[in-house]
């Protein structure tokens, strides 16, 4: 018996029978040698490749010279990535807060609110999705997710995603909105034309703290550096994690001054957050969006990739609907997707669900033309199966 399947809570996570042990850029290679072309990306977590370069060289220095350096201490490494965070920010967001995950960076988002304003209540959407922890679980909408821990936070409410308009449903009692720019965990869902101005001008009017979730949506993923300047908003929190580090764990809450100001010393902290490793891996990954071009890389590689996947839903009438931007994409398919998932991995492609009908793909930004057409190739030959298998 492997050791993981004897020792770890496996029940917690779906297992697939793949023992991964390298990676390069866009691709990953099994114990056995076999290669894999990795549309998954460790959820989202492989941003810029792989073991990318950059990012391997600034982990082997900062680990030679410093790993542990608590808030309480500055450091270079730390001052290093805020500057380069900084730099990229939306304009306003000029407070930092350090954690190691996106449910952190959610929490410490919620809690920000409702010292700022004094109140309890929070609006998310449905389909939401914003971690596992209590607070980020009281927000996120599934309740295959929630219903085994309830009660959960009170004062939360949820509102359709297809709305446009808010405020009828917001009453003196709601602190904070949180919403994805594009939902990630529910199948990659852009939000309908006018909501998020619609969040930011009922927000801005009745003090209201906006929190945007962009923890898979950022860092140039869907060909902006942030999500939400696909329809030129800013909002007044924003939450970022997986591949701000190049695969390091690590979290970020980026606030308005007057927001995270609100709260005292010791109110909250982290005893991990910011420490030089992250931090270090962190600045390296900045630097490889912005001097490899791999911005401007999702955007047209992923306009390509779409392309393809629209090329599949003409060809294949068990494909239901493609969407998604830049390097942020989903396939629906009229049936559950298992089978395709586990067919992939047997002909080198990685790919990501959601639910049971949706192929989501969050492949590395350092991916080319080629080899998305190579995996583009290998789906068109499951779907092809699948249907001979499916349609009489």
């Amino acid at each position: 018996m492997n050791a993981e399947d004897q020792h770890l809570s496996t029940s917690l996570y779906q297992k697939f029978p793949i023992k991964i042990d390298r990676g390069k850029g866009v691709r990953v290679w099994d114990t056995s040698g076999k290669e894999y072309i990795d549309c998954m990306g460790g959820y989202g977590v492989a941003l810029v490749g792989h073991c990318n370069p950059r990012v391997v060289e600034a982990i082997k220095n900062q680990a030679e010279k410093l790993i542990v350096c608590h808030m309480s201490f500055y450091n270079d490494a730390r001052e290093n990535f805020i500057r380069r965070i900084a730099a990229i920010a939306p304009r306003g967001l000029s407070k930092i807060f350090f954690s190691n995950s996106g449910a952190e960076a959610v929490e410490a988002a919620l809690k920000f609110s409702r010292r700022f304003t004094g109140k309890p209540g929070i609006i998310s959407m449905s389909g939401g999705y914003h971690g596992k922890t209590f607070g980020a679980l009281s927000a996120t909408y599934n309740e295959k997710y929630r219903k085994p821990f309830m009660p959960l936070l009170d004062n939360v409410k949820f509102l359709p995603y297809t709305t446009t308009r808010i405020d009828d449903s917001i009453n003196d009692n709601v602190g904070a909105v949180i919403v994805e720019p594009i939902q990630g965990e529910t199948g990659i869902i852009l939000p309908p034309d006018g909501l998020l101005q619609n969040m930011r001008e009922v927000c801005t009017r009745r003090g209201i703290v906006l929190i945007f979730d962009e923890i898979q949506s950022g860092l140039g993923r869907t060909g902006k550096m942030w999500a939400g300047e696909n329809w030129k908003i800013t909002p007044d929190v924003m939450c970022l994690a997986k591949g701000l580090a190049g695969g390091v764990p690590i979290g970020l809450t980026l606030t308005r001054p007057e927001i995270v100001e609100a709260l005292r010393v010791g109110e909250h902290s982290s005893t991990f957050g910011g420490n030089p490793l992250a931090c270090a891996a962190g600045t390296a990954t900045i630097d490889s969006l912005n001097n490899d071009n791999l911005v401007e890389n999702a955007t047209e590689v992923g306009s390509y990739f779409k392309a393809g996947l629209l090329k599949l839903k003409e060809k294949h009438r068990i494909v239901r609907d493609v969407r998604g931007l830049g390097m942020m994409l989903a396939l629906e398919l009229r049936f559950d997707v298992r089978n395709l998932l586990l067919d992939g991995m047997r002909h080198g492609l990685l790919m990501l669900y959601s639910g049971k009908n949706i192929l989501r793909l969050l492949p590395p930004l350092v991916m080319d033309k080629e080899t998305i057409s190579e995996a583009l190739e290998i789906m068109d030959e499951l779907i092809s199966e699948e249907e001979k298998r499916r349609v009489v």
